[in-house]
């Protein structure tokens, strides 16, 4: 079991490094969001984060997500689909999730647009790049992305927003600048066209260099919420 954490001190420690980084590099820190990343992490921590003034949260597995959607459902939170899409799994995302950073197919995106409840906002979508062109990652290759964007830009049950990259992890922070440097050049090339808004970057380990480069939506887990849980098979 893992060991108790102190979540609101924690959400407090990491929204201190975001307004740091801010300030350094001229920004505002509230055009930051902080989202917790709770897959693994039971439902009573994301309620003890909500408390601690956290709205955004970030899930991967579905299933898991689903019954914590369920058990939160009397507060207002915004939940974030971040894991891989997959096909068979995109009526369920569409039907209970706030936003998705994870879509990389046109094929993923029209069944999320047509599954999308029409009570519904649009669902807010952020198509994830493959930055580093790792092999065994998701995401579009960066060469790929504009005919990707217009074309789910055109989807009508979805709002496209940005941009979403998982670096391979490294620890100099002017390497990490480079690296979130090139999806915030990708998302320039088409923000006018596209009205893009969006900037899902930075993790605990790497979040002051994606403040650096204007990341708008920062994923935080293990900072907020201690060691990730195992999940049972």
């Amino acid at each position: 079991m893992a060991m108790p954490t102190d979540i609101a001190g924690n959400i407090a420690k990491v929204l201190s490094r975001i307004g740091q980084a801010a300030a350094q590099h001229s920004r505002d820190a509230n055009d930051v969001t902080l989202m917790a990343v709770s897959k693994t992490h039971p439902a009573e921590r994301v309620r003890a984060a909500a408390a601690a003034g956290i709205r955004h949260f970030g899930e991967n597995y579905l299933q898991e997500a689903l019954e914590k959607i369920i058990a939160l459902e009397d507060l207002p939170l915004c939940w974030h689909f971040i894991g891989p899409v997959q096909s068979n799994k995109t009526r369920q995302i569409a039907e209970h999730f706030d936003w998705v950073h994870s879509v990389d197919r046109l094929k993923v995106a029209e069944r999320l647009s047509a599954q999308r409840p029409a009570e519904l906002p649009p669902l807010n979508i952020c198509l994830q790049v493959n930055i580093d062109g790792e092999a065994t990652k998701s995401g579009v290759r960066p060469a790929e992305l504009p005919a990707l964007a217009r074309a789910v830009s055109h989807l009508p049950r979805l709002h496209l927003r940005g941009l979403m990259a998982i670096p391979r992890r490294c620890d100099a922070f002017e390497e990490q600048r480079h690296v979130f440097g090139r999806l915030r050049a990708l998302a320039d090339v088409l923000r006018d066209e596209l009205a893009l808004d969006t900037l899902s970057m930075g993790m605990s380990a790497d979040l002051e260099a994606a403040v650096a480069e204007g990341a708008t939506i920062v994923r935080i887990g293990s900072d907020i919420f201690g060691a990730r849980a195992l999940r049972s098979v």
